[in-house]
């Protein structure tokens, strides 16, 4: 009885001593880099912390069936999909991390019958049956185990920022493509529009031809107008079947045909827009704290790397019974501790390197993060300037449609009553024909303007 209560006080007295040298851990703690912020995100000395992101995406696109389409994205992409099965991944790697910090817990159940019979004429039993628990567990004594975990850790972390980063990206990216489809049916209709007018003006030529009032040229300058236009129709049609098989895509779907609305005639800009501060888009961008999750596990590698440099200590329990006879298992008691202490004597320098080799890394990921900012910034001042000026492009192209349209109305009535030659009218038809496309490819930049800043402002990740 003395014997066993010596024994559990020795197998205390180790614990405790694990406890309190395992409260060490070596190693440089991680610190953002000091990154010297640009002090507004636009020309103006703006303070204001009010950002464009913090709204909801179904607040910023407000069409119901882009809407559909994007919580189909979201609920069927398969990078998506890929993404949060990278989640459950790392989220299992950083438990088994977790679980080394504690002792392990074994039970081994053996049993061996055996008759030996040296020299062939003197037969004896030489069994054995053993039922023995181990517990082993590794001493953090210089928290190499710990490095280990807030390196896993922190990869999960950029696992979860990595899927915010790229829902924001597949909104935008639905967004976009939706927007073209509706900007390409919009062209399209114009052509078409285009196409019956040339037709109209070809036979009018063909009248005034066989009246005598033109010559064959311009009639078949008529006809060569008519067909240049035509062919605009299938190559249209072409970009629109091609966008309406990359939206399917993007939502988890074989090609098939994408419901859709049509393009607004005019749009509506607001007298300020919000950006926020510096600041909150190293909060508010996803890509960015990605970023930053990967260099914090980098640091944490070097933590291992270096801690590695030390020596490995490892308590081990064995306690159970072992006999030669099962009858007499339970009362044979069995014990055994030990201390393993395992660290290379020669190994040519190989723990230094890997440890130079994690600093380099670390330094490579710091360079990773800085690029990564630097991208930010430089996607929010461009979305930003493009957003301002969107507005006085659109009203330039607005004027610029609507003179043509008077233009192309006068040169009509001019040339039916002979005052002006063919080639005057065609001159304006062919204008009027490129400003309605501008107005429209206007009209497209502009929704694309709002989903470029939305996304560069690091808007539309929220789980909603």
């Amino acid at each position: 009885m003395a014997h066993k209560t010596k024994l559990i006080r020795h197998a205390l007295c180790i614990f405790f001593l694990a406890v309190l040298t395992t409260s060490c851990q070596i190693g440089r703690h991680y610190t953002r880099p000091n990154i010297e912020l640009p002090a507004t995100l636009t020309d103006e000395n703006s303070t204001d912390s009010a950002s464009l992101a913090d709204r909801s995406w179904t607040e910023i696109y407000t069409d119901s069936i882009l809407q559909g389409h994007i919580w189909k994205s979201l609920k069927y992409n398969k990078d998506m999909l890929m993404a949060a099965a990278r989640i459950k991944e790392l989220a299992a790697m950083k438990r088994i991390d977790y679980a080394k910090l504690f002792p392990s817990l074994g039970l081994r159940i053996y049993g061996e019958k055996e008759k030996d019979n040296y020299g062939g004429d003197s037969p004896s039993d030489d069994n054995q049956f053993d039922l023995k628990a181990n517990i082993a567990w590794e001493l953090d004594l210089w928290g190499k185990l710990r490095w280990a975990h807030d390196a896993s850790t922190a990869e999960f972390m950029a696992s979860i920022e990595n899927r915010r980063a790229l829902q924001m990206s597949l909104i935008a990216q639905v967004a976009q493509a939706y927007y073209e489809l509706v900007a390409l049916d919009n062209e399209l209709s114009i052509v078409r529009q285009t196409v019956t007018a040339r037709r109209e003006s070809e036979h009018l030529a063909k009248i005034r031809y066989e009246g005598g009032l033109t010559s064959e040229v311009t009639y078949r300058q008529a006809q060569v107008e008519l067909s240049r236009t035509a062919t605009l129709v299938p190559d249209l049609e072409r970009q629109i079947t091609a966008k309406e098989n990359e939206l399917a895509f993007l939502t988890g779907e074989y090609p098939h045909h994408i419901k859709r609305s049509s393009l607004p005639q005019e749009v509506s800009y607001p007298d300020s827009l919000p950006v926020g501060l510096p600041s909150s888009l190293l909060e508010r961008r996803p890509d960015v704290r990605e970023a930053e999750q990967k260099l914090i596990a980098a640091n944490a590698a070097v933590g291992v790397a270096y801690t590695s440099m030390f020596p490995n200590i490892t308590l081990t329990a064995n306690l159970g019974a072992e006999s030669e006879e099962l009858k007499d298992l339970l009362k044979s008691p069995y014990h055994l501790l030990s201390v393993n202490l395992l660290q290379p004597i020669f190994a040519m320098g190989k723990n230094r390197a890997r440890h130079k080799a994690a600093k380099a890394a670390y330094e490579r990921a710091v360079y990773a993060y800085e690029k990564t900012v630097l991208s930010a910034f430089r996607d929010a001042y461009d979305a930003i300037a493009n957003f301002n000026k969107m507005k006085e492009i659109y009203q330039t192209r607005y004027n610029l449609e609507s003179s043509s349209k008077t233009a192309l109305s006068l040169a009509l009535v001019q040339y039916v009553n002979g005052a002006i030659g063919y080639m005057d009218l065609l001159d304006a038809q062919r204008t009027y024909l490129d400003a309605q496309i501008g107005l429209s490819n206007a009209l497209l930049d502009s929704q694309l303007a709002t989903v470029n800043l939305y996304k560069a402002l690091g808007g539309g990740w929220e789980e909603r």
